[in-house]
């Protein structure tokens, strides 16, 4: 099993091939599409991200120690970004997510090249899945009392 910055400098790697931003929006795109549809139980405002322009739906479960983020949005480009997320803390523990600096979003220039509106969708992506990882550290060290 990969960490979680391992994952990070893959993903930084393989977004260094590209010059062009247009290639790797492409890139981003591809990634989305490659998403697994999210199962329509999850389509709901319990789980839509509040701070996106566009709709994205994230939901989580936890087993063996470790968080499976799934998630889905209506525009491409976030679908891409999300995908990303998950691909970076999916799998880990709670504490592993709590303790990540996602450095890649930086490295890859994402941060520069989104609108003011989808940065502030990716932050509130990112503070969902920490916010899944505090709820389920919180379950796991109630459950561990005596």
């Amino acid at each position: 099993m990969l960490t979680i910055n391992q994952i990070q400098d893959d993903i930084v790697e393989e977004f260094s091939a590209f010059d062009d931003w247009m290639d790797k929006y492409a890139l981003l795109i591809e990634l989305g599409n490659s998403l697994e549809p999210l199962d329509e139980q999850y389509k709901t405002d319990n789980y839509l991200i509040e701070g996106c322009q566009s709709r994205v739906w994230l939901c989580a479960s936890y087993q063996d120690g470790t968080i499976t983020y799934r998630a889905e949005s209506d525009a491409v480009i976030v679908k891409g970004i999300v995908s990303l997320l998950i691909k970076v803390l999916s799998g880990h523990t709670p504490q592993e997510i709590l303790d990540a600096d996602l450095y890649f979003v930086e490295r890859i220039g994402l941060n520069e090249h989104l609108s003011p509106t989808r940065s502030n969708g990716l932050r509130a992506m990112m503070k969902q899945m920490r916010l899944y990882a505090m709820v389920f550290k919180a379950q796991e060290e109630n459950n561990a009392k005596p």
